[in-house]
């Protein structure tokens, strides 16, 4: 399974492990750093909806593919990209406190209409003719709903089973939930196992269904480095400005981190498949209690 570290952008010409970079961080920089190892783009969805409540004060579809053609000539080595999709969290939809004291608006949408938008913006970057692969993302609030999501991708002509990888979006702040099994071990009997993409899967999350995902990303050390004083942290990226205070920008925090975060995988990956019932799908949770 491959783990993709969450970055920010200025990690791309200092480590060659693969890097989960945000379109957000990367748009307004102009002298863009040229990446040392393979890495993915996010569409920043998340802080778009959570913020705007719309992708309209966003870029257009138009906009969004030109600066991943930017970012393939400049920054070089990226493998895919992730469509500008609609998250399902509750949070997004009907609005309401967010982490640092923000407040959400919400979209005031329906987690279907959230589907059909994530679909029609996949198809529509996909005829924009991207440089780059964009990977269709299922969303929804529960298995059942992925599975419709999925319906509505067969719908537009989109075979999932044939795709290199699918995402599964919405299960960031879950992750380490028996819901998000849930949904996992349902994306993978759709798309099949080890084709899927989980969006911010940490620790917990990984060790439970790492076996089930071919690829994963998370940037939690950064959230968890800002609680973490840096004056002990004598690394220095060229061009620093001197100690940091604490570790949310360090190039070296974030690599330990990730070395916990790959012990996990691996233990999910060669650990015996002891799942509780709460661990597998409805149907097979029935099918055993039976």
């Amino acid at each position: 399974m491959k783990f993709y570290l969450g970055a920010k952008p200025h990690f791309m010409a200092h480590t060659d492990v693969p890097l989960f970079v945000s379109d957000t961080t990367l748009r307004g920089i102009r002298r863009l750093p040229e990446a040392r190892g393979p890495w993915a783009l996010d569409s920043g969805g998340f802080t778009q909806l959570s913020e705007h409540g719309t992708w309209g004060s966003g870029p257009s579809p138009r906009q969004y593919v030109e600066q991943i053609r930017r970012y393939a000539e400049h920054i070089g080595r990226l493998e895919w990209a992730a469509p500008q999709d609609w998250m399902c969290e509750d949070v997004i939809i009907n609005g309401g406190p967010m982490p640092g004291g923000k407040h959400a608006p919400g979209t005031r949408l329906s987690v279907a209409e959230h589907q059909r938008r994530t679909v029609a913006n996949f198809c529509e970057l996909r005829a924009l003719n991207c440089p780059v692969r964009i990977i269709p993302v299922l969303q929804g609030d529960r298995p059942a709903a992925y599975e419709q999501c999925a319906t509505l991708y067969e719908r537009a002509g989109v075979d999932l089973t044939r795709e290199p990888l699918v995402g599964v979006g919405s299960v960031c702040r879950i992750q380490d939930t028996p819901l998000a099994a849930e949904v996992i071990h349902t994306v993978a009997g759709i798309v099949g196992p080890g084709r899927a993409h989980g969006f911010g899967f940490k620790t917990e999350g990984l060790r439970r269904v790492a076996h089930l995902l071919g690829t994963a990303d998370s940037m939690a050390w950064s959230a968890q480095g800002r609680h973490t004083p840096g004056d002990g942290c004598d690394f220095r990226l060229p061009r620093s400005r001197g100690p940091h205070k604490n570790e949310a920008n360090c190039l070296r925090y974030a690599l330990a981190w990730r070395e916990g975060v790959l012990a996990a995988i691996e233990k999910g990956m060669t650990a015996p498949r002891q799942l509780s019932l709460l661990d597998l799908p409805v149907e097979d949770r029935l099918e055993r209690a039976a």
